[in-house]
């Protein structure tokens, strides 16, 4: 091949190669963004989106579309984010649910919660807070369990639905203590609470966000948080450990992911705005409000701590024999 000829076609070659490549994150983005949030309006997930989308527009220059796709404790959101194209322009927020519990809970789940995802940061963490119903006549998780193992089955926990934090962390909760209690799944907080306030059900473990305002109002009892240290929201409730379960420790936690082969010049971008925008004084507060710790951990962290959670919950659901009902 003569000299002229080789030369073209590799400039040609070259060419090629390049428009072949994903748009760098200079260019990024050209359009709008969207954030499918894997559960119904009004809950921390779509909150923390929503807030996050207005500051994300500003400082990417484009609009960005919140679309709430609920059901299964997130896993029909995260199903269609890990189908989207992997170009930055859609992303999602997934939780403790959706990418650890769910991984064990559902035998035919339809996405890898670690292959199918790029992930971006943590979002927030929130602890869970043990309640019961006033006419449950204890005052501290000793009396609480001490009642339980007097009446198996006779009381109910109610949830925001299988595979939620806080189905899990009552399932943890009668293997550490070998009670037995009936789970009563809602679709979300929001109708589950009204049944624990008329006593329908009689306790929860129930995000502190939602759980603590009926405390703080007399209307339910609080006994201790899920997490290993207490909540700065509720100083004066002591965690599960220092009420006797040693060892007790759920947070449950909201993140954000892009699909799985999104180029990583994007998800670093991506990455440093959201930070930026969680670290925002504005955010900051009203975050710290609603009892949520900011997150801000790098995608390594955020991908570390899923890989250590999903074996870590998939053994409390497979010893607590919890089903999908």
């Amino acid at each position: 091949m003569k000299p002229a000829l080789a030369l073209a076609l590799n400039a040609a070659a070259l060419a090629v190669f390049a428009f072949a490549q994903p748009a760098p994150a200079q260019s990024f983005p050209a359009k709008p963004i969207r954030i499918v949030v894997p559960f119904p309006p009004g809950g921390s997930t779509d909150l923390l989106a929503r807030r996050l989308g207005e500051k994300l527009a500003v400082a990417l220059g484009q609009p960005v579309v919140v679309e709430n796709k609920p059901g299964q404790a997130g896993s029909i959101g995260a199903a269609e984010l890990a189908r989207a194209a992997p170009d930055g322009y859609t992303i999602g927020g997934g939780t403790i649910s959706s990418h650890a519990i769910n991984a064990t809970l559902y035998p035919k789940l339809p996405y890898d919660p670690v292959k199918d995802f790029a992930p971006i940061t943590m979002l927030a963490t929130l602890p869970n807070m043990l309640i019961v119903h006033p006419s449950v006549n204890v005052a501290s998780v000793r009396e609480l369990v001490e009642l339980l193992k007097a009446n198996p089955n006779k009381y109910s926990f109610g949830s925001a639905g299988n595979g939620t934090s806080q189905h899990i962390s009552g399932e943890l909760f009668k293997i550490m203590t070998g009670t037995q209690m009936q789970h009563i799944p809602y679709k979300g907080s929001g109708p589950m609470i009204p049944d624990l306030l008329a006593g329908t059900i009689q306790l929860s473990f129930e995000n502190i966000t939602t759980a603590y305002p009926q405390v703080k109002g007399g209307k339910l009892k609080a006994l201790a948080v899920t997490s290993s240290k207490r909540s700065f929201v509720a100083p004066e409730v002591p965690t599960m450990a220092e009420a006797g379960l040693a060892g007790y420790d759920i947070s449950s936690w909201q993140a954000m992911y892009a699909p799985a082969g999104t180029p990583r010049d994007i998800v670093a971008r991506l990455h440093a705005e959201t930070v930026k925008a969680l670290r925002s004084p504005e955010n900051q507060k009203k975050l710290s409000d609603l009892g949520l710790d900011a997150g801000g951990m790098s995608p390594e962290e955020l991908a570390a701590l899923m890989r250590a959670d999903i074996p870590r919950l998939g053994k409390v659901v497979r010893e607590s024999g919890a089903k999908v009902d």
